[in-house]
């Protein structure tokens, strides 16, 4: 199985890539996890929150194949403690899932066409982080989550 991870926004701050590169960078054991960022749509500030959730739809969708598997990080989605995580992974592994599309949103969510065609939503936190933070936390707990499933040292109940 391979995972994509797709954001949109500008490029990170010099600390959001660092961590991320390093999580990256211990997956690749695992499993092989690719990170996307998409162009900030054209005169985004000038756009009602509407019409840049349509527009950041329609720069995601561009990219999502239709035999991938989309889970949405959004903030009415599923939680789930580390190791469901972990589990939940493995059950896609166990399905022969070619590609797990993880699409993290912009500042508003994600447009109508985004909830269409996502195949499941999880939420990282009851609190609001930045998209930037998000791929962060996101990025570890993927991380964690293949430590668990392979027995390796890392997480701690």
């Amino acid at each position: 199985m391979k995972i994509l991870c797709l954001s949109i926004g500008k490029s990170h701050p010099e600390f959001v890539s660092s961590a991320v590169d390093n999580y990256h960078q211990r997956m690749r054991k695992y499993v092989d996890c690719q990170w996307r960022l998409l162009a900030t749509v054209k005169n985004a500030s000038k756009l009602p929150p509407q019409e840049l959730k349509k527009k950041e739809a329609d720069a995601f969708l561009k990219v999502i194949d239709s035999r991938d598997h989309v889970i949405l990080l959004d903030e009415k989605g599923k939680s789930y403690h580390s190791r469901q995580f972990a589990d939940q992974l493995q059950k896609f592994a166990n399905l022969s899932i070619k590609r797990l599309v993880f699409v993290i949103g912009g500042a508003y969510g994600f447009g109508d066409q985004c909830y269409e065609r996502a195949d499941q939503k999880i939420r990282l936190s009851d609190m609001t982080f930045s998209h930037q933070i998000i791929r962060i936390l996101f990025m570890e707990q993927l991380y964690r989550a293949y430590t668990i499933i392979h027995g390796d040292p890392y997480h701690n109940d």
